[in-house]
């Protein structure tokens, strides 16, 4: 059983199915005490609506956050759902740049494209009707159709804006124009409390620093026979030594800079090589032109690989591809948190990062892998681990300790719960 959210919500946008999780699950990782912290925590508000809004249900972080949030919610005893908005090739183009901008890209946002934006989210606040008490809208695809809504409607539930992208530096123009939203919402989430700016005239703030699901199948245990099975599958070597980046084709995740660290690394290492593991999404129509920008970067290269869920690498597979690389990489120019640091650490694998957003809060330089700046830092402390493969192990077992203490799914449910009770 789903919850009842399907009867309180008219069906103005696609329900997500997110299948059922039991928190009882998670009791032989992370304890009984936990276990029982939520649910003493979440008795007070059972029945409590929360409906989140998302740009789409696959291809990134938003959605695997609440692939998990979403049913555990429900097991607590929280009536929550997930519905995806509408929107065509224009719209999403549109709001990638936003995104973009927000993210510190020089960028001229016209006043077509603010028509653009603003149709299509008018169009779905005509379309919005729900009885929930809390609504969460991720990120910046949605977050102007609550301006649209007539008050009576939007009074109804408190509002959350939760964007999940890096917003240290953001392009003056695009966070003017967005600023103009935030004043509709009761309350914004963000991953660090560096990314809130004075133009925003926040309401209320919360930090919620995003978690990975340990028993998801990208995160599970998996047998060295499985992996092995799998890497055989995929025709990759794991004889040889391996790094890799797992991450959506995009500029901000810096793949030339990657193949150019993996460049200067093989000088060292002859054997090396790279996997590049992707996702694309419905939302970000970009995804297929930086694909193909990176593989003709890459040229002719037989020890660089290409990995997609379009060519059958799931979850399943990305968790076998991490477990059998000796090092892993997120070399992004920006980055909200980085799910992908934590999923590689959790499988005790010391990850080589660029000192930005929420990849500083997960690395600590030195112990549980190496913030970097540049490609010849990278390159030197990718060599530096594969050539010192008892500090590799080390930093590991670091790595693994340090999610399990801050960064597993259980973290992110309690502070939610606690904005829930705050905030309804």
């Amino acid at each position: 059983m789903l919850g009842s959210f399907e009867l309180f919500y008219k069906k103005m946008f696609p329900n997500v199915p997110v299948g059922i999780k039991k928190i009882s699950d998670y009791k032989e990782i992370v304890g009984e005490k936990s276990i029982e912290s939520l649910r003493q925590s979440t008795a007070q508000i059972k029945g409590l609506k929360v409906l989140n809004i998302s740009s789409t249900a696959f291809g990134g972080g938003v959605s695997e956050l609440l692939y998990t949030a979403v049913p555990l919610m429900i097991d607590l005893g929280i009536d929550a759902g997930w519905q995806v908005i509408q929107g065509d090739d224009a719209f999403f183009t549109v709001t990638k740049n936003i995104h973009n901008g927000l993210q510190g890209m020089d960028f001229l946002l016209t006043e077509h494209m603010k028509k653009i934006y603003e149709d299509q989210n008018k169009i779905n606040a005509e379309q919005f009707e729900s009885d929930a008490d809390i609504v969460i809208i991720h990120d910046p695809q949605p977050m102007s159709m609550i301006s649209y809504l007539d008050k009576e409607k939007r009074d109804k539930a408190k509002w959350i804006w939760r964007p999940h992208i890096d917003l240290t530096q953001p392009e003056e123009e695009v966070l003017e124009y967005i600023s103009q939203f935030i004043p509709y919402y009761d309350a914004v989430v963000m991953t660090l409390p560096e990314y809130a700016k004075p133009e925003m005239r926040i309401k209320r703030f919360f930090q919620v620093t995003p978690t990975i699901d340990p028993l998801s199948p990208k995160n599970s245990d998996l047998s060295e026979e499985a992996v092995n099975e799998i890497m055989q599958r995929l025709d990759i070597d794991a004889s040889k030594p391996t790094m890799t980046q797992v991450s959506r084709f995009d500029p901000w995740k810096d793949p030339f800079g990657v193949i150019d660290t993996y460049r200067l690394a093989k000088k060292q290492i002859p054997e090396l090589q790279l996997l590049m593991v992707g996702s694309m999404a419905t939302d970000d129509p970009e995804g297929w032109h930086y694909f193909e920008k990176t593989a003709r970067y890459a040229g002719i290269d037989p020890s660089i690989r290409f990995f997609s869920n379009v060519t059958g690498v799931g979850n399943v597979e990305v968790n076998a591809i991490q477990r059998a690389s000796d090092v892993v990489i997120q070399k992004s120019k920006r980055e909200g948190f980085g799910l992908v640091v934590s999923e590689a650490m959790w499988k005790k694998k010391p990850v080589v990062g660029t000192k930005v957003g929420g990849i500083k809060v997960q690395i600590k330089n030195g112990e549980n892998g190496f913030l970097i700046e540049t490609t010849e830092q990278a390159a030197e402390k990718i060599a530096y681990l594969l050539a010192n493969q008892e500090e590799e192990r080390i930093m590991g077992q670091n790595a693994y300790s340090f999610v399990k203490e801050n960064f597993l799914t259980t973290h992110e449910l309690a502070d939610w719960i606690g904005i829930f009770k705050e905030v309804a």
